[in-house]
């Protein structure tokens, strides 16, 4: 990502991305590309910095939900699906033996509505309910 960033600025200020008139805008647009690059490269250094000082927790049948729990649902069409409960980069979509794991965070609105919440308890999800089912 850093690597794109500095290209996007590069190109920002390219002698080729002079202005010719008051109405050409291509150099401002590169900067507020590579602005926005940027911005998004320490967005992500500061993610992994906190998934590298993330500290795992032991679950078992008794444990509430929490930061770094494993999630999964039923919907009561028996449609499953599997939540990871991280500190950032929520919506971030894993592979995990064939399954799909999708990261949300706990200040989400799924992962607002699961922190505390134990196995066999329901949460509503826009208009459909789903059952805690699995937990580690």
């Amino acid at each position: 990502m850093s690597t794109a960033a500095k290209a996007a600025h590069e190109a920002a200020i390219h002698e080729e991305n002079i202005p010719d008139n008051k109405y050409d805008t291509l150099s401002l647009e590169a900067s507020y590309v590579a602005q926005g690059q940027a911005n998004r490269a320490q967005e992500l250094k500061h993610a992994l910095q906190a998934y590298r000082n993330l500290t795992l927790q032991q679950f078992n049948e008794g444990s509430s939900i929490r930061l770094t729990a494993l999630v999964t649902l039923e919907a009561e069409d028996g449609a499953v699906k599997t939540f990871f409960i991280g500190p950032q980069e929520g919506g971030l979509k894993l592979q995990l033996g064939g399954e799909e794991i999708l990261v949300i965070t706990a200040s989400s609105p799924l992962g607002s509505e699961l922190i505390g919440k134990c196995l066999g308890d329901e949460v509503a999800l826009g208009n459909s309910r789903y059952e805690i089912v699995d937990l580690c």
